[in-house]
């Protein structure tokens, strides 16, 4: 199907679309052979490119027509990024880098990304036997300011980490979807998604009250330490919010633009790394599954998009996007924070922009510069 008929199509959320050239499109024909010349000249032999671990540093792919992408398409990646608020940008395939851009090292805020990470370390803790997905909030003793209802304390963690809690408690910060939620004692738990920061900010309180350890410890311990990140700062990371609002508080993660590419590759390798089991395979399968989705999402202006929800990763949910999508999620942070994983192509995207002056990417935007980074993919077809 040729991209101009995919967009005649398919006229809602027509921009996004648009940049997921990818899905509709197909992959970049091979170019034209070059007319023949009296003399070929040398061919130079590619490198072995098998996927691999990043140790104390990232390698890099030195030239990008080995691993099956175009040099002269990822220049037009970093021009496009050259024209927004992106402070850093990784593109990483089988381990390595094959594109960056910006300040890689420079260490700000995930925003929401941050819930993308706790869903990690619950899976950790699920399958220690420590987190029961099944127990209620009456069972945990959690609470807030007011009281929550009798059905609000049957919500499960389980309700809770794929935001379907019902419970539209005012929460602690804003950046969710709690404008448009239905009246309080609306929805019984597990019947309606919102996107709601109430369900994600108690998740904090329930990991922290049954593992007994504070949710940046956990971040160092199991990630920062295991996966070898080159900026981690456990003295920056701090929780915030307005207590009166809510007693559950926003646990904000600050980290550098190439320690969340080691998340994402981790995420990637389905929770391994080098070897040791990390998060347990079968929470990646699960967290990163839609359970709610894309034509199921509230409010309805979210089933316009790519994506469907599953534990606090968004997944894309259209089989109408083509192969390049298939299995793909993404956490998703305000202003520009974004890590992809596309199991279909071994690639982790990773995008940062630094909060300040202004400075803010859309995630329409991201996804442009995505659909672009795919339209460098050359394939066997790449010249060597």
């Amino acid at each position: 199907m040729s991209l101009l008929s995919c967009l005649r199509r398919r006229p809602y959320w027509s921009l996004v679309t648009a940049l997921l050239v990818l899905g509709c499109a197909g992959s970049s024909p091979a170019p034209s052979a070059a007319p023949q010349a009296a003399a070929a000249p040398a061919i130079a032999v590619c490198p072995s490119l098998e996927p691999v671990f990043p140790a104390a540093e990232w390698q890099t792919i030195e030239r990008p027509e080995c691993a099956g992408w175009s040099a002269a398409g990822l220049a037009q990646v970093r021009e496009r990024l050259s024209q927004m608020a992106t402070t850093g940008f990784m593109a990483v395939v089988g381990g390595r880098v094959l594109v960056d851009y910006g300040d890689v090292q420079v260490i700000s805020y995930l925003a929401s990304v941050r819930k993308s990470v706790l869903s990690m370390l619950y899976g950790i803790y699920v399958a220690r036997g420590v987190i029961d997905l099944d127990q209620t909030l009456g069972q945990l003793g959690i609470d807030d300011h007011g009281g929550l209802t009798a059905e609000e304390r049957q919500a499960t963690v389980r309700h809770l980490l794929s935001a379907r809690s019902g419970i539209y408690h005012a929460a602690s910060n804003g950046g969710d979807d709690a404008a448009s939620a239905p009246p309080r004692g609306s929805q019984r738990p597990g019947a309606y998604y919102l996107y709601n920061n109430w369900d994600f900010n108690a998740l904090g309180t329930i990991f922290e009250q049954l593992t007994g350890k504070n949710i940046y410890d956990a971040v160092g311990e199991h990630l920062a330490g295991a996966l070898q990140m080159q900026d981690w700062d456990r003295s920056i990371q701090r929780k915030s919010g307005d207590s009166t609002r809510s007693r559950h508080l926003a646990y904000h993660i600050n980290l550098s633009t190439r320690d969340m590419a080691r998340i994402g590759y981790l995420m990637l390798r389905d929770g391994n790394w080098a070897g040791t089991q990390i998060v347990p395979r079968a929470w990646v399968t699960e967290s990163t599954r839609a359970t709610t989705r894309v034509l199921e999402m509230n409010p309805p202006r979210r089933r316009q998009g790519p994506f469907g929800y599953g534990y606090l990763w968004w997944v894309f949910d259209r089989p109408e996007l083509g192969p390049a999508y298939q299995g793909a999620f993404t956490g998703l942070g305000a202003v520009g924070q974004q890590i992809l994983v596309m199991p279909a192509l071994d690639l982790v995207v990773a995008h940062k922009t630094r909060p300040g002056e202004g400075r803010s990417v859309p995630h329409t935007a991201f996804l442009e510069v995505v659909g672009l980074l795919l339209q460098a993919r050359c394939g066997s077809g790449c010249p060597r």
